[in-house]
């Protein structure tokens, strides 16, 4: 297991996070939803703790504990005042080595996660950006809902946990961050005697391959009174050299309240209270998404100004101004972004597992300060291809509405 540091003796606190290299894409068939449900049970009671006082042990530490699964990693943190580093750490190790998954609690617990998946068809926003994400990716796993279904979740065992994590919980595959005040000696003795005899015995396989974004139109009927869209091309995988580009071409088309369809949608038209664009980045893919909700009449007609700006980067590109603007902003957003333990602890885990190494702020900042108009342009040339838009939309509309915007 890798570990990753850093000091911020300014502050008064300390986040640890264990990340695993496995998420909801490393699932196989009957597994779907299982990373997610395991984040789930190691809350639920280990040899010497039950549920309810691992709950009530953080809250008297004055600090909090949590866990989330994404598509290509599970993490496990914990966050506690400075002085606290010792017993919280003692109880993220019960939680990681010694957890029951007792069948009473893996049945419980299903009940759970399928109110979870329920609330996602309950809220139009994410249910039309699961649906995108299936639309874009077609049957590639990362295409895939991370809570999984319905049924794969009512047909999990303790015994397909236990297996799970005997195959993807490797410390070759675990990444353990620190930040915040502490004293690296003592840290690093707690490390030793709470993980130092981790062990597994077969090495981890990953079988991943690199998804093929798909164009196409997908149009979800139900009573809203919004139509909810989601419109995705082509993105870069993490750790791309044009990352930093890929960024500011993302800020000026969606990606803040000065963007092209921020001011073109909702400023100038009011046709949407929401619009925004967003890249998902993997170790060996991503995409670009673009959300809006709208009046179900002015649907294909928000599809129609979306459309146009990103035609309009492909022939022309962004000027000067609008360049300088997405670089501060990209800038400021990262120094702000960093003022927390919790926001430095999750850059320590990322740059050790998708880059190997740590990036400084000043290098970060220096790569945005890089990145020249000739460059988006080139950029937008090869990941916005309308031929391969897809396109996805939840609410009262028909699919007959958008075919002469999309033809």
């Amino acid at each position: 297991m890798r570990v990753v540091t850093e000091r911020m003796p300014a502050l008064k606190s300390v986040t640890v996070g264990i990340w695993v290299n496995v998420g909801s894409r490393d699932e196989g068939a009957g597994e779907e939803g299982l990373s997610h449900f395991l984040e789930h049970m190691f809350f639920k009671g280990t040899r010497t703790r039950s549920a309810s006082q691992i709950s009530r042990e953080i809250d008297a530490l004055g600090g909090e504990m949590n866990a989330f699964t994404a598509r290509e990693t599970t993490t496990f943190y914990v966050k506690v005042p400075d002085q606290q580093v010792n017993p919280a750490l003692a109880l993220l190790s019960d939680l990681f080595h010694h957890s029951r998954f007792g069948t009473k609690e893996v049945e419980k617990e299903k009940q759970v996660v399928l109110e979870e998946i329920r609330m996602v068809q309950d809220d139009p926003e994410e249910l039309v950006q699961e649906l995108h994400a299936e639309q874009t990716l077609k049957r590639h796993p990362l295409g895939r809902p991370i809570l999984g279904g319905a049924a794969t979740v009512q047909a999990f065992r303790r015994d397909q946990l236990l297996r799970y994590i005997s195959a993807h919980y490797h410390p070759l595959q675990i990444v353990m961050a620190v930040a915040g005040n502490f004293d690296l000696k003592e840290l690093v003795r707690l490390v030793e005697a709470s993980f130092g005899s981790f062990e597994r015995a077969a090495r981890p396989t990953l079988n991943r391959w690199p998804p093929e974004v798909s164009g196409g139109l997908q149009v979800r009927r139900k009573p809203l009174e919004q139509a909810h869209l989601c419109l995705g091309l082509k993105g870069l995988p993490l750790g791309h050299k044009d990352r930093y580009a890929a960024h500011a071409l993302n800020a000026v088309l969606g990606g803040n309240v000065s963007s092209r369809l921020f001011q073109e949608v909702r400023e100038k038209r009011g046709l949407a209270y929401s619009i925004f664009s967003y890249l998902s980045s993997f170790s060996d893919g991503g995409t670009l998404t673009i959300y809006a909700a709208t009046r179900p009449r002015e649907a294909p007609r928000v599809v129609e100004l979306v459309c146009r700006e990103i035609r309009r980067l492909r022939t022309a590109g962004v000027d000067r101004k609008e360049l300088e603007r997405a670089q501060n902003q990209m800038k400021g957003s990262l120094m702000l972004s960093l003022e927390s333990t919790h926001s430095r602890m999750s850059k320590l885990a990322k740059d050790e597992l998708h880059l190997g190494r740590r990036a400084s702020l000043e290098e970060m900042t220096a790569e945005i300060d890089r990145v020249s108009a000739d460059q988006i342009l080139r950029l937008s040339r090869e990941l916005f291809d309308l031929n391969r838009l897809s396109v996805t939309v939840l609410g009262p509309v028909s699919r007959r509405s958008f075919h002469s915007v999309l033809s």
